[in-house]
């Protein structure tokens, strides 16, 4: 069956808005059920949601097209299409009589598509009345051990574990799907880089040099400003990279409990939640005394909508804080660190906000295509990236993301500026605006590297004498191999023999 995901408008009442959703159409028209269920839980869930759901259908719509003729039962069929998700479909001898051609996909990945396609056919079968394609079945007593064994080690590391049902979870542990889930390899986040800091001065002032102006005196024509901005506050103030792009002009300004290290002002840089945060004050009904929102602000004055409600790459970023630090205001404060990039921040700002004036803009947003057909449009996050890309590239550097030289890495900088300053753990977590102490940990766990180079230093203490740990270090060194090697096959090994 032939399917294409697109962006529809779906008009669910007489009101004026138009609900904007991905859908599956295939040769027999919109996928209907599918359609319901993502329209069922658009008001709670992402885009990015959505979208996978579509993807995990069109993937099981693909294979059950390649293979109808080879079942005739749809749990085997499923059970069947999980197995090939973990394998891939292509033989040992490179040929896949499918035509799937799918290769293996990691066990995280796969993962998430079953789970994925398991909640779709759970809601299937309470909406619809039809049999699920991956059902709960009983146990055995090694699944229900294993089960109720991570069941408690999940529990003795709650906060909140007394308040956690027992015995509901236990009658869970008797139960297990029919197509079972490989288990994830378990790591540390080891390999996860960050943007070297020694380079950040060459990447804003070598990097963002904007075509055919490097030679400029002028250093707002020299400089693309505008990136320069979104860059510090990724690395100087550890924004994700689509927080920037729902800033307004309205929420910069000058801290006035601030100075930086040279003396002069820092930007206080507030950004708000796109739907809930408190409007800007520039709208007649927000200033009559009424206290409305974003979401109706850009509706009613702009006749747009948060930018994470968009389907479009042009216009969409995404927004995952869960951690305000204003309940009043719903906005995250941006926290410098250093105060320096704060110091530099307002800098580039009043210099950019002469290049926005002469912009025509149609919205609040802050950052916006500045030349060409699309000006004064705001800015889509793969614009941004591609300019990163571009400037991390005219200093010398490959774009990765083993070498820390894409755009996230610049969080991750600056996650790992925290740690290394021995920054207290709960300080860290709201620097970088997380909900959970855990979710620093890709930030923050030190490389295999590092962990190398500590326990160097550890064993040059130990060898040094340092404590009764160096006894046992010198009687280890001291040791011969004698008596168990007697033809000396060791004795390369020990630099005593």
């Amino acid at each position: 069956m032939d399917c294409v995901k697109i962006v529809a408008h779906i008009q669910r009442s007489n009101a004026g808005v138009l609900q904007e959703i991905p859908v599956l159409l295939t040769d027999q028209g919109v996928l209907q059920p599918l359609l319901e269920y993502c329209l069922e839980h658009a008001h709670a869930r992402s885009t990015s949601w959505m979208e996978f759901r579509i993807q995990a259908v069109q993937l099981l719509l693909a294979y059950l097209s390649a293979n109808v003729q080879c079942f005739d039962d749809h749990r085997r069929l499923f059970r069947t299409f999980v197995q090939q998700l973990y394998s891939g479909t292509i033989g040992s001898d490179g040929l896949d009589p499918s035509g799937l051609y799918w290769r293996p996909r990691s066990t995280r990945s796969a993962n998430r598509l079953i789970g994925s396609l398991t909640e779709f056919s759970e809601w299937m079968a309470d909406r619809y009345d039809v049999e699920q394609l991956n059902p709960l079945t009983s146990s055995s007593r090694y699944e229900e051990q294993l089960r109720w064994a991570a069941f408690q080690q999940r529990h003795a590391r709650a906060f909140l574990a007394h308040t956690w049902d027992k015995a509901a979870a236990k009658e869970k542990a008797r139960q297990t799907r029919t197509a079972i889930m490989r288990e994830p390899p378990r790591s540390h986040y080891n390999g996860v880089k960050y943007f070297p800091d020694k380079r950040f001065i060459d990447l804003l002032f070598s990097g963002f040099v904007r075509p055919g102006q490097a030679c400029n005196p002028f250093i707002d024509r020299r400089l693309n400003l505008r990136d320069i901005l979104i860059t510090l506050l990724l690395h100087g103030g550890g924004l994700r990279v689509s927080e920037p792009l729902h800033l307004y002009v309205h929420d910069v300004g000058i801290d006035p409990q601030a100075k930086g290290p040279t003396g002069r002002g820092v930007a206080l840089v507030r950004v708000f939640h796109p739907s809930d945060g408190r409007a800007p004050d520039d709208w007649p009904e927000q200033s009559s005394g009424k206290t409305l929102n974003r979401e109706a602000y850009l509706r009613g004055k702009h006749g747009l909508k948060p930018r994470n409600q968009y389907v479009s790459r042009s216009m969409r970023a995404g927004w995952k804080v869960r951690k305000l630090d204003d309940a009043a205001g719903n906005y995250i404060q941006v926290q410098w660190f250093p105060k320096i990039f704060g110091e530099w921040f307002l800098d580039v700002w009043k210099l950019y906000l002469r290049q926005l004036r002469e912009v025509p803009r149609a919205h609040p947003f802050a950052f916006v295509v500045l030349h060409g057909p699309d000006q004064g449009k705001p800015l889509s996050m793969d614009a941004y990236l591609a300019s990163h890309q571009r400037a991390v590239r005219r200093i010398g550097l490959e774009p990765a993301k083993l070498n820390g030289t894409t755009a996230h890495g610049h969080r991750h900088a600056y996650g790992q500026r925290l740690v290394d300053a021995g920054v207290d753990v709960l300080v860290r977590r709201n620097a970088l605006h997380h909900a959970s102490l855990e979710s620093q940990l890709p930030y923050t766990e030190p490389s295999a590297a590092k962990v190398s180079a500590v326990l160097e230093a550890a064993t040059n203490r130990l060898e040094n004498g340092d404590g009764n740990a160096a006894l046992e270090m010198a009687d280890l060194l001291a040791y011969g191999f004698e008596d168990v090697d007697p033809l000396g096959l060791l004795s390369g090994l020990n630099p005593k023999l």
